[in-house]
């Protein structure tokens, strides 16, 4: 198959794909397109930057367009959930362009916008709605929209649904739509719990695996540069001052970390922006805008934009910190080289950063080539501070900070042998626990250690949060308790002054 043509589309669709810039359709357009069209249920897994939204799109598209009743008040018929804000506004767009010339209403909602807006818009209702899921279910407890008439669910990048803890949302939904359906699976991982949740949703899905979980795509040349105790800044502006024509997305891990190296950036003559959590839903609109049309060629983010980038000419991904969790980096390089084109992806290693390489290239199945610098020893990772990381079964539950919790025989010496005997004990346990900790420090090596260190997560607000992955939207808080404690305040004080007026004399 050479072409859209081949793969059963209508002549109608196949100008808006023309209108797209596709000429021929990647491995998971072409394997899925006629199966989707067939009605069957699919378990998709490609390459991040593949085309897994036309992959689904394209034939959702189709089948609305030769329906003849047009969708009712608040009714939904076809439903794709997606984890991010971003990737829900990409997908919608997308399809825009796909069913141009046809009377289609695709509506997205997502959390941070006007959610009497979005109710406003549903009142007539909607062939395709694209939806984080914590706002589809505000919008679905508020009656605002219909969704027992879904013929067709679609749940992209599925995986990162299930990390940033919307399993219990999908598993809901679940028992909302009760319609018989065709369910769409797509991700760029397959990780064991996805099989689970295929289970709850399809109907003997086809499995169409493209790609296996972790390969990046063909024409990203991956690139790691040692620097020891360079200074990742001045790095970093080297390496953008010899592409001043590319167009660079650089990765940092925590939200004002990517603010203040933007600052420096744009202070060093850099045309560069960002986008993370702390910024407002219209701050990273203009972000990404100024990005797209040439206004910002750098643009510096969180992981809240590993998975909602399709920017087409981005030339150079830079890890200026390695991801915590080995399959971001595949989101995360996967913003270049997109529809086939070329890209490079560098990352930056530090000696203390030598475990969350180790964990990439175990991922990736490959050692990553050398761009510059040596790849440090055990010995260089000590040397420069780098901290074991802590295993399962050293948790705080059953060990203390030196290692194995000594026996509790301080309790006797309380009891019955004073201040000197409990003393004694403290010393005797505080050198033991000492030398533990001393001999497990020369023995411990960060490339052959296990699990990964817990850090202290972002702060999360009442109705959105930034978890490694993407910014989410959550369902708001319920403010019954509030109301509670309220009313049993009024209720005390009440009684409180009935008292007191009792009390007075007649």
């Amino acid at each position: 198959m050479t072409g859209f043509a081949d793969l059963g589309l209508d002549l109608a669709l196949l100008k808006g794909i023309e209108a797209a810039g596709y000429h021929n359709p990647s491995p998971i357009q072409e394997k899925a397109i006629p199966i989707v069209l067939g009605g069957k249920d699919v378990l998709g897994l490609a390459q991040t930057g593949t085309g897994k939204t036309a992959a689904f799109g394209l034939p959702l598209i189709q089948k609305l367009m030769a329906l003849e009743s047009e969708v009712q008040a608040r009714q939904v018929r076809s439903l794709i959930l997606a984890p991010t804000r971003e990737l829900v506004l990409q997908i919608a767009e997308a399809l825009k362009g796909y069913a141009q010339g046809s009377n289609l209403r695709i509506l997205s909602v997502v959390g941070g916008a006007s959610i009497n807006m979005q109710m406003k818009f549903l009142l007539k209702g909607a062939d395709i709605l694209v939806a984080t899921p914590g706002r589809l279910m505000d919008l679905h407890e508020r009656e605002a929209l219909l969704l027992d008439g879904v013929n067709v669910l679609v749940l992209d990048e599925a995986d990162q649904m299930l990390d940033l803890g919307f399993i219990h949302v999908l598993r809901h939904l679940s028992k909302i739509l009760t319609a018989p359906r065709q369910t769409l699976l797509f991700s760029a991982t397959m990780p064991a719990p996805i099989a689970k949740l295929s289970k709850d949703f399809q109907t003997q899905p086809v499995r169409i695996e493209v790609a296996p979980a972790g390969k990046t795509a063909d024409k990203i040349t991956q690139w790691v540069h040692y620097i020891g105790t360079q200074n990742r800044v001045d790095f970093l502006r080297n390496c953008l001052a010899e592409h001043m024509d590319g167009v660079s997305v650089v990765f940092a891990r925590t939200k004002r970390g990517a603010e203040k190296l933007k600052n420096v950036l744009v202070d060093a003559g850099f045309a560069a922006t960002s986008v993370h959590g702390n910024k407002s839903q219209a701050q990273r609109d203009k972000a990404i805008a100024d990005f797209k049309s040439g206004a910002a060629k750098i643009l510096v983010a969180t992981d809240v934009a590993a998975r909602g980038i399709d920017i087409s000419g981005v030339s150079h991904v830079y890890n200026y910190d390695l991801p915590e969790v080995p399959e971001i980096y595949v989101h995360r390089i996967g913003r270049t080289a997109r529809a086939g084109a070329e890209g490079e992806a560098v990352s930056f290693c530090r000696p203390v950063d030598m475990h969350l390489l180790a964990e990439i290239e175990k991922l990736l199945g490959m050692t990553i080539p050398v761009a510059s610098g040596e790849r440090p020893t055990a010995e260089d990772i000590k040397k420069y501070g780098a901290k074991p990381v802590r295993s399962a079964s050293n948790s705080r539950s059953g060990s203390g900070r030196g290692g194995q919790r000594q026996p509790a025989s301080g309790k006797a010496g309380r009891s019955g042998g004073g201040r000197s005997a409990a003393g004694t004990s403290r010393t005797g346990a505080g050198r033991a626990g000492a030398s533990q900790r001393s001999s497990k420090k020369e023995d411990w090596n960060p490339l052959e250690a296990e699990g990964a260190r817990k850090k202290r997560g972002p702060k999360k607000s009442a109705n959105e949060t930034e978890q490694g992955t993407g910014f989410v939207e959550r369902s708001a808080p319920s403010n019954k308790g509030r109301q509670v404690k309220k009313s049993a305040k009024r209720s005390a004080a009440r009684r409180k002054v009935a008292a007191k007026r009792k009390m007075r004399p007649t």
